[in-house]
């Protein structure tokens, strides 16, 4: 069973026929019960494959997460809520939740702005399609990439020295007397450098969200405004952005919790180091450098703990919107 041929082929047979035989075996059984059981029972036997797999790769392992976070380094003793209060004390954690404020803030507000602003010039132009597929690109390539590339851009040589990154170059060579920036390791730039890594990256997709919505604005509307007397920019104010908040909270919420668990391009480019550390590579280093499962667990909790409501409150937006269609 080990070949990789013989479980590719049990995969594409056995997984379809599994799922056939198990519809038939449970159509067979609603179809010998009475109608009254019928109707309770089918939904959730149903949902019954799918709640055992969520059960099984979500819910116990969150738990599980939580039983880990109250025992000790090898998961060898009870110390309850030790690990919490390092976790809310530690100065290095406390820095990780500074920076993940500062993604909070600044990214989402960036992104979401740079998206809007975008959506609403390239709508206006011929080569929309092409504006917007060069815009998108960055979200074809993963973080980890992106990482690297923009590693590339923010390269440092010593004032004096042939500068290698793209933006040191560009800037020496166009402003005279400009002297190279340390990007990544400067206490002033580094956590915006990476920021606006992460802006590059996503800003494609809230202008493709927000662009979708903007074409679901009746032209007569704007062009009944014009007639009005009103303005482009008291067009946009009145007319635009109301009517797109929807859209804008559904994009802000994604990239809410895309700040929260933002690892990936902090880990490749800085790895924490020269005060960029964010929660999530604080949890890694605990968990795969420092070998302390339970406060890597904590921090795990205390993460799930801080995206919790802005699902909670996404959920809620949701059901309203349904509620009034």
């Amino acid at each position: 069973m080990n070949d990789p041929v013989v479980l590719a082929i049990v995969a594409l047979i056995g997984v379809p026929a599994a799922q056939l035989g198990y519809a038939v075996v449970i159509e067979g059984i609603l179809e010998r019960i009475a109608a009254r059981w019928e109707r309770i029972l089918r939904p959730w036997l149903w949902l019954a494959p799918a709640l055992c797999l969520l059960s099984v790769f979500l819910i116990y392992p969150a738990l599980h997460t939580v039983y880990l976070s109250m025992l000790d380094a090898r998961s060898a003793a009870f110390v309850g809520v030790n690990n919490y209060l390092f976790v809310l004390t530690n100065h290095e954690m406390l820095l990780a939740v500074r920076n993940n404020l500062l993604w909070l803030v600044f990214f989402t507000g960036i992104t979401v702005s740079a998206g809007l602003l975008l959506a609403v010039l390239v709508d206006r132009v011929r080569y929309e399609s092409l504006a917007k597929s060069v815009i998108f690109l960055p979200m074809a390539i993963s973080s980890v990439a992106a990482g690297v590339i923009w590693k590339f851009v923010y390269e440092f040589r010593p004032a004096g020295a042939s500068q290698i990154g793209l933006l040191n170059a560009f800037l020496t060579a166009a402003l005279p007397g400009f002297r190279p920036v340390g990007w990544l390791v400067n206490l002033l730039t580094d956590n915006f450098a990476l920021i606006a890594v992460g802006v590059w990256i996503w800003v494609g997709f809230c202008l493709v969200v927000l662009s979708a919505a903007l074409k679901g604005i009746p032209a007569e509307l704007l062009e009944a405004a014009r007639v009005d007397g009103a303005t482009e920019w008291q067009g946009f104010w009145r007319i635009i952005l109301p009517t797109l908040s929807s859209t804008i909270l559904v994009v802000t919420t994604t990239l809410v919790i895309l700040a929260l668990k933002a690892f990936d391009i902090v880990y490749v480019m800085t790895n924490g180091n020269f005060n960029t550390e964010v929660i999530a590579n604080r949890m890694y280093k605990e968990m795969f450098n420092i070998h302390h499962f339970g406060r890597a667990s904590a921090i795990a909790v205390l993460l799930f703990v801080a995206t919790v409501p802005v699902m909670i409150a996404n959920i809620r937006r949701f059901r309203a919107q349904e509620a009034l269609r």
